[in-house]
Parts: C-alpha cells; structure tokens; sequence
C-alpha cells in the first residue's frame, strides 16, 4: 500500500454565491482519498487505504464511490448513530467558509485503528483531525518513506501543546498561512514559517495560501507558487484535503530523501489537482477530472511559471 490517509468522512451542506447543496459526500479523507487514489492508478502506483468512521445511514452508493476510485475502504469503521455532518457558507471571495453547525455523531467517539495490512505504507497522511488521534495513526503505522500532517486553527486554540507534539513526529507538514502566523504568533509569514519549523524541526513545511497559491520550506529552499488561474469558482470545501493527497500521492513514487526538483513537481500536481475541486460542489468536478484534462492544466500551469 502505497498511502494510508485517516481523516473525516462526512456529509456537507454548503451554500456559495453559485448556489447550495445539502448532506452532500464531504470529508477530508473523502477529498483527499479520492485525489491520491486518482493520482496513483494513473502513476502506476499502488492503492490508497483509508481510515475513519461512518454512521449506519452512510450510503452505499458513497462507499462504492470511494471503491470504484480505487480506494481500500477496509479500514472505514461503520458505527451506531449518524454520519459527521457540517453546513458551511461562502461570501465574496470565498477565501473562507463561515461554519453554520457541526455535528460530531459517531465522530465524536472515533478512535482509528488502521489494519494489518496498512501499517506499512510509503506514505502516512494525518488529515485534519485532533492531534490525539494523529499521534495514534502515527504510532500504528510505520511509513517507509515520509509522515505527513495536515491541521486547523482549532487545534491550535484548544490542542496547542499536543498538536506541537505530533508536528515534530512527522517529516512534513501542511498547514494554511493564518495558522503559521497563530502558531509563531508573528504576522509576517516568512518570519512565522521559520518559527514554524524551528519549532517542530520539520523537513519541510508546506503553507497554503489560498487563492494566493503555495510557498514551501523544505531545508534551505523556499519554493513560490501561485495557485492555478480560475474563473469558476463555486465550493472551495475540500481544496485543501485535494492539494494534500495529490502530494502524498507524487511524494510515494520515489525513494529516499525528497530533493528540491521532485517536492516542486508534486506541489504543482496538488494545486492543479485542487483547481478542479473548487469548480463544482463537493467532489462532483473531481470525480471527474479526465487525465487529459489534468495534463492540459498542468502543461498551461507550466506555461504560466515560464
């Protein structure tokens, strides 16, 4: 098994200036599975295991979303109660969703148990979730190339001793440019991400900037990206989850350290991957992103770089 990914499995309800959607298949091990498990049928690698809970009301044909994609769905625990729910909102320039409710039901409870059969991936993907439950993925799995976490503003209000604790168990880590700055109470980016790494003594630290693209710290290379030019944007959920299991997919074709060249390659694969997530609601336009379609963009991106 190539990635092993553990994070939410939802349903969302989102309303943006194109229009709105309810109980709609969401989640960041949704986003992020679907997108690496892409990515990894057409490099030729091998599949992508997921973790995480559901309730007794997930519907099949969303299982056999995730199936049909390519993805091992035995490690998905189906628990008494109801599916994780969230309703979220979008305005202007859609930078950031305005939560309406969360609904925890059987995530509250959840506690991953990654099989037997997973425990050796080339790559380890914490999505978002409390650092407790990321600290235990990383003590069921031993990942032959390269650990990976992703995290919120959340955990860093109410979880900062233990998040800070499980940042510095992992080889990388993805987090958005406000949480940088929350983290190295600093408002200069460049400053906090510095701070950021001292901290957690990460290889490399990834900060998403939204609209405003990428800027990664890996040793002593900074690598600028913007993010792919866009006119439709209609439901930016799952952007984030997308650009990482994009990475975590590119990061499992090679061997040893990651050089400069290769962690750029994947970058840009993430963020073209997540260009497509945000034109449609939910994983709609990431289901079907074509090959052809990603190899456009990626050859215009390029293009766009020099």
């Amino acid at each position: 098994m190539d990635v092993v990914l553990v994070g939410s499995i939802a349903y969302d309800s989102v309303a943006s200036p194109e229009g709105e959607v309810a109980n709609m298949l969401g989640g960041s091990a949704t986003y992020g599975g679907l997108a690496s498990s892409f990515h990894c049928n057409r490099l030729g690698l091998g599949t992508v295991g997921l973790v995480g809970v559901v309730g007794t009301d997930f519907r099949d044909e969303d299982r056999m979303v995730l199936v049909s994609n390519g993805a091992d769905v035995s490690g998905i625990e189906t628990a008494d109660g109801e599916t994780f729910r969230w309703e979220g909102a979008y305005h202007g320039s859609m930078a950031e969703a305005e939560t309406k409710a969360t609904h925890l039901n059987v995530f509250e409870h959840f506690q991953p148990n990654v099989p037997s059969h997973a425990q050796t991936p080339k790559i380890t993907l914490c999505a978002n979730l409390h650092p407790a439950l990321q600290a235990s993925v990383l003590d069921q799995t031993k990942a032959q190339r390269l650990t990976m976490l992703d995290s919120m503003n959340l955990w860093i209000n109410i979880a900062r001793e233990e998040l800070l604790d499980v940042m510095k168990r992992v080889d990388l880590i993805i987090i958005n440019d406000g949480e940088v700055r929350m983290l190295a109470n600093d408002e200069n980016l460049i400053r906090a991400a510095q701070t950021v790494k001292s901290m957690t003594e990460v290889s490399t630290l990834v900060v998403k900037r939204g609209e405003h693209g990428v800027l990664a710290f890996h040793g002593q290379h900074i690598i600028a990206l913007p993010a792919f030019p866009t006119a439709k944007v209609c439901d930016p959920t799952g952007c984030g989850d997308t650009f990482a299991g994009t990475l975590a997919a590119y990061l499992a074709l090679g061997e040893g350290p990651i050089d400069r060249d290769e962690l750029r390659a994947a970058l840009v694969a993430s963020t073209v991957s997540a260009s497509f997530t945000l034109e449609s609601f939910g994983v709609e336009a990431l289901l079907g992103m074509s090959e052809d379609a990603f190899d456009a963009r990626i050859v215009e991106f390029e293009r766009i770089l020099g």
